[in-house]
């Protein structure tokens, strides 16, 4: 499913552990993985010395790669490595698409290290960039990373940038044996107290409804042999947040249209906030239309 794993590293803690998580994935999918540095020349990094201009975070990066090959090599997976000047976020997307990387992997944020490329809203930037899927972990202190996952949320509005993104989450569910739970939220805050506001409701219940139902017959052409169904009230991020705390959700995959569309990301902002805030892997799959 994954011949080629692109790992933007900028050697923060959070960096290294998303390291590991992208080496059992490589594991599993027997991939080689692609160490990126970008020198971000949107800084100005370049200083003088022996007389020679020396851009200093690109010396940094080759140094940060050559250490996180390093790791690789002891946990004998294929990778290979490359230090490359741009504005971090275009470049990564750019890079994924033209190097024919098949997922990106990349924290949401680093608690140290010499570069913030990787922190907030570049990964942010990079989701709403990529064509290639990227899948974001958001590291916290004493946290853990669950590979292969036992439980995938799939949010779902119906849209068909939800359901694009659905039939590539699948793939990866049945091959892990994972259960797949799909969740449509009813937007209640929208909905107002006359006669009107009652056929909403219903059509709003019934839309949900169809929604789940969708990607709930989709995983079973894929082989999913395990699918909970969830309809939930209240506000999109919310619910979200709280299927993934009381089901004990491994990871989250949900659908952006893409970045030439003016509605870019599934359900709004949905996506970017579950992106920034969750306390599982994020999957975010660009519609491709």
């Amino acid at each position: 499913m994954y011949d080629n794993i692109l790992l933007p590293f900028d050697g923060s803690e959070g960096a290294a552990e998303v390291l590991h998580h992208a080496s059992e994935l490589a594991h599993w999918a027997d991939a080689t993985i692609q160490i990126l540095y970008v020198a971000d020349t949107t800084r100005d990094s370049v200083t003088v010395v022996g007389g020679e201009a020396i851009d200093v975070l690109e010396r940094k990066g080759e140094d940060i790669v050559e250490e996180a090959a390093k790791t690789l090599d002891t946990l004998g997976v294929p990778y290979n490595t490359d230090v490359i000047q741009g504005n971090p976020a275009p470049t990564i997307a750019d890079y994924a698409e033209r190097y024919d990387q098949n997922i990106v992997v990349m924290p949401t944020h680093g608690r140290e290290g010499i570069s913030r490329y990787l922190i907030g809203s570049v990964s942010e930037k990079v989701v709403r960039l990529s064509s290639v899927p990227v899948l974001t972990v958001r590291m916290q202190p004493d946290e853990t990373l669950n590979f292969p996952y036992e439980n995938i949320l799939i949010p779902t509005d119906g849209s068909a940038a939800a359901t694009h993104a659905a039939e590539h989450v699948l793939s990866l569910a049945s091959s892990i044996d994972a259960t797949v739970h799909v969740l449509s939220v009813v937007e209640e805050a929208s909905l107002g107290l006359d006669v009107r506001s009652t056929i909403s409701a219903e059509e709003s219940e019934q839309a949900a409804t169809d929604a789940v139902e969708t990607i709930a017959s989709e995983a079973d052409a894929h082989g999913v042999t395990k699918t909970v169904r969830h309809i939930e009230h209240g506000t999109p991020v919310k619910e979200i947040l709280g299927c993934i705390e009381s089901n004990d959700i491994d990871a989250v995959g949900m659908g952006t249209t893409g970045k030439r569309s003016t509605d870019r990301i599934l359900l709004g902002s949905v996506a970017e906030k579950i992106v920034r805030s969750a306390p599982v892997p994020v999957m975010t799959v660009a519609d491709s239309t």
